[in-house]
């Protein structure tokens, strides 16, 4: 029996228990694993605050609930070659047995998608002031769990101050796109998040992702408004505790509230140090003169406010963005910072405080660091989703609840994201109710399970078939 990561089911222990040798016998071995999707994604529900996203990547999962498109793209170090990694299946779990047949040995992360209609992919960065040029993510770093899958992270360790001050000229992991569209620019209103590991930071410059200068320089007080995370003090003082903090990296200071810039002799003490494995990071930055900054345990909990008030001065209002979207260094490309990004999203607009607590709420609900999958879905009027085999045939069986009547459609995907089957339960009533796939003529390999209801992802399992 070929097992993929652990996942609870509602069957009963003696046909658990059985279905080894039964299935055996037969020549048909399946194996079965979750990968839920999450229903309404973070760029749902910005754009339903009329703040659609306008850069939306992920190294783990779909950031919207209909999204099917590549989330990143793999080399193969001995190759060269590259492939695009798709979510297992729409609006769900990025698909890592796909890079494990693919990259045997060694391997890199070569381009970051975006997932908006804006389509501001991320490849390594450019030449900077700071930086020589980007360097991709390695594959065998920065991987994780997210709910019971394994996914992967964008790993960087931040080069020595002494490099990167003398030389000016560092090659280090970091991603830019300079000719972003539909990101703010000027003085526009804007907000952004993203979740990293919580026990990898650096004191030294940067680690940041946001909105940058698209020449690759400090271009002055103002030019770039990015989230910074990290224990850095030189450009902008202590926060309560020894840190890691978020702080707003807005150039020439990674400011924790409006006091600081570069010198160390301030204190902002609402900042609290983020004490968790994994840290959900939030930056608002209306057109106005003020900006705001929080932050959460993305495996449990609210966000915290670190500040919600005036820019600092001098020169931070009005705003003079220019637009660029940049990860893992300072807006100038400054390389001493050190992180695991996993999923970072722009918008444009500012967003209520009532959408970003949805958003934390979403996070949350994916699953960082979850080891062992949940099958039952966390969103909305779901089914509860149980999954036995035919003793007598290549029969897969989605048994489910379903609290109120609805039309229920189950959908197969093959691995490459071919349809294989959609198979119509039709219109069904509250109740407990099946519906099967006939893998019979099926050729080997993994196969994505999608249970729709009422034109909606309710659950979304993998199964494994070999004979």
């Amino acid at each position: 029996m070929h097992q993929t990561d652990n996942v609870s089911f509602k069957v009963p222990v003696k046909i658990r228990s059985s279905l080894i040798s039964r299935l055996g016998s037969l020549g048909f071995v399946v194996a079965v694993g979750s990968s839920a999707s999450f229903g309404e994604g973070p760029c749902d529900i910005y754009a339903k605050a009329g703040t659609p996203c306008v850069f939306a990547a992920s190294t783990t999962r779909a950031l919207y609930d209909t999204f099917s498109g590549p989330l990143f793209q793999v080399r193969d170090s001995a190759s060269k070659k590259t492939k695009d990694i798709y979510p297992i299946t729409r609006g769900g779990i990025a698909n890592k047995a796909s890079i494990d047949s693919f990259v045997k040995g060694k391997g890199s992360i070569s381009l970051l998608y975006d997932q908006s209609p804006q389509k501001n992919h991320l490849p390594p960065s450019p030449r900077c002031n700071y930086l020589e040029a980007g360097l991709e993510s390695d594959l065998s770093k920065g991987q994780t769990k997210l709910d019971g899958q394994t996914v992967m992270g964008i790993y960087i360790t931040g080069a020595s101050p002494a490099d990167v001050w003398v030389s000016q000229r560092i090659k280090n992991v970091a991603y830019r796109n300079n000719a972003a569209k539909g990101t703010a620019k000027n003085n526009q209103a804007e907000s952004m998040y993203m979740v990293v590991d919580g026990k990898r930071y650096s004191e030294p410059c940067c680690f940041s992702f946001g909105n940058g200068e698209t020449t690759g320089n400090d271009d002055g007080n103002g030019t770039m408004e990015s989230i910074y995370w990290g224990t850095n003090i030189s450009w902008g003082g202590r926060g309560e505790g020894n840190g890691p903090w978020i702080a707003a990296d807005l150039e020439n200071g990674m400011y924790k509230s409006d006091k600081g810039g570069h010198t160390s002799n301030v204190s902002s003490p609402n900042n609290k140090t983020i004490n968790v494995s994994y840290a959900s990071l939030f930056l608002k930055g209306p057109s106005t003169d003020t900006f705001g900054i929080k932050a959460g345990d993305a495996q449990t909990g609210k966000l915290t406010t670190m500040w919600n008030g005036k820019r600092p001065t001098p020169n931070y209002f009005p705003k003079k963005l220019q637009g660029a979207v940049f990860l893992g260094t300072g807006g100038d490309g400054s390389p001493g910072g050190t992180g695991t990004f996993y999923e970072g999203v722009m918008t444009i607009g500012n967003p209520p405080d009532s959408i970003d607590n949805k958003v934390q709420e979403n996070i949350v609900a994916a699953g960082y660091g979850r080891q062992i999958s949940s099958v039952a879905p966390r969103y909305g009027d779901r089914a509860q989703v149980n999954v036995v085999y035919s003793p007598s045939r290549s029969i897969a069986v989605v048994e489910f609840d379903q609290s109120k009547a609805g039309r229920v459609d189950l959908e197969v995907v093959s691995l490459a994201g071919k349809r294989v089957a959609t198979i119509s339960a039709g219109e069904r009533s509250a109740g407990t109710h099946q519906v099967t796939w006939d893998a019979t003529k099926a050729t080997n390999g993994l196969y994505a399970l999608r249970l729709v209801q009422d034109g909606k992802a309710s659950w979304s399992g993998q199964i494994l078939i070999e004979r």
